[in-house]
């Protein structure tokens, strides 16, 4: 039997999951190594501010990182980058690395996160060739992408999702002709409300950016290392210096299935973070768990569930019972306009709206029955601090009360231990 002091702990992949899990491993009392696994080369960072601040040039790249080398020093955390885990042998508890190298573990996280979903297109294939053709989830797609951004150059987006969207607002701002395709009836339709998408639209507009809705991009055009226009089912052709796709996130759940543990949209997970196979645990983008408040599985790509979700594994792989019961939450910045998200649309009734869009100040209940299922607020800490209680705790309220601006949202809220 392994003693704690010489117990391996191996976490492969390190964004915010894999390093905040990292860290709270110790933490929990994990006494033996603890070893992080990344393929990017750098230390964890700040994924939020690439499409954002970032990408905007406002800050700058030393900023980025979640925590300096000291911190994980002085955790015992050791880094190891630029390698990939080619398969896990659990019969034997050892990882197999892509520089020939094999390690063993006792306990095992895996925080693989996702990767972008690629455009299936005839020449979509030879356009990633391309210098001007760009995913964006790394920092070395940032790099890239930024390198190529100049006032009066025109960019094509591909995808009205808040990826999409927050590279127009931040490309827009540096003075470069932005056109956004969208595939569906309205931007961030998947996520929100009509009446938000409406509100995003005109602001992206007023900004500036062309914004195409109900849009099928059926090809790509190509002029040797170049992509040269986007061809629409329509039939326009959409000339462009630099393309951006962002049409979603692909879990990376092969290394997990390929050893045989249960996915489905994700590595499957139980209250605990743990997988299938009682020695490895599994946190963030890259997993499918039981949501209590919505009573079914889901996969959230979101920093809020990775980092919260981390900390459940830690304590789980430290031998501590801790269950994973946090309400989802997202955020969004563009232009100056800061969009928090709390809870889950799905099934809602009714919408019913705090204050005038208009002053770019208000917030979006989604309410089924008389229970608070989602808000989203716009320049609403405030109200995004209430619409937390009322989304975890089921709090009844009335259309009137939510939408009445004059008396705070915290005024519905009762008094804790009441």
């Amino acid at each position: 039997m392994t003693d704690a002091a010489s117990s391996i702990a191996i976490i492969v992949g390190a964004g915010h999951a894999g390093g905040e899990l990292a860290i709270a491993l110790r933490n929990e009392g994990w006494e033996g190594r603890i070893l992080l696994l990344g393929e990017e080369p750098h230390l964890p960072y700040h994924r939020p501010p690439l499409s954002k601040a970032y990408l905007a040039g406002s800050v700058e790249k030393s900023s980025l990182a979640i925590r300096p080398q000291a911190a994980y020093d002085k955790a015992g955390v050791e880094f190891i980058g630029g390698v990939r885990v080619n398969a896990i042998d659990r019969a034997n508890r050892r990882l197999e690395l892509s520089d020939g190298r094999s390690l063993n573990y006792d306990k095992l996280a895996l925080a693989t996160g996702g990767r972008p979903r690629p455009l299936s297109l005839g020449n979509a294939a030879a356009a990633e060739r391309c210098a001007n053709f760009h995913y964006l989830r790394t920092l070395a797609d940032v790099e890239r992408i930024r390198a190529q951004l100049a006032p009066g150059k025109r960019l094509v987006i591909v995808g009205g999702g808040y990826i999409g969207l927050e590279v127009a607002a931040s490309a827009s701002a540096q003075g470069l002709q932005v056109t956004v395709l969208e595939a569906l009836p309205r931007v961030l339709q998947r996520v929100t409300a009509a009446e938000l998408s409406a509100y995003y639209e005109r602001k992206h507009r007023e900004a500036g950016v062309d914004i195409r809705t109900g849009v099928q991009v059926v090809d790509l055009e190509l002029a040797g290392e170049r992509v040269d226009a986007l061809l629409c089912a329509d039939g326009a052709r959409i000339e462009a210096d630099l393309v951006v796709v962002g049409i979603g996130l692909i879990p990376n759940t092969e290394l997990a299935a390929a050893a045989g543990l249960a996915v489905d949209n994700g590595i499957l997970v139980d209250q605990h973070a743990q997988t299938s196979d009682p020695h490895i645990f599994a946190a963030g983008d890259c997993t499918n768990h039981p949501n209590h408040l919505l009573g079914r599985r889901l996969r959230l790509e979101s920093v809020p569930n990775a980092l919260e979700q981390s900390r459940v594994a830690a304590a789980n792989m430290a031998g501590k019972l801790k269950a994973y019961a946090s309400v989802p939450w997202f955020w969004s910045d563009q232009y100056e306009l800061k969009l928090k998200m709390v809870g889950l649309s799905d099934g809602f009734e009714r919408l019913v709206l705090r204050g005038d869009p208009a002053s770019d100040s208000f917030s979006a209940f989604y309410l089924k029955g008389d229970k608070v299922l989602a808000a989203d607020t716009v320049n609403r800490p405030q109200d995004f601090i209430a619409a937390k209680r009322l989304v975890a705790e089921g709090i009844a309220v009335s259309d009137a009360q939510l939408a009445d601006d004059a008396r705070p949202l915290k005024e519905l809220l009762p008094t804790p231990g009441a």
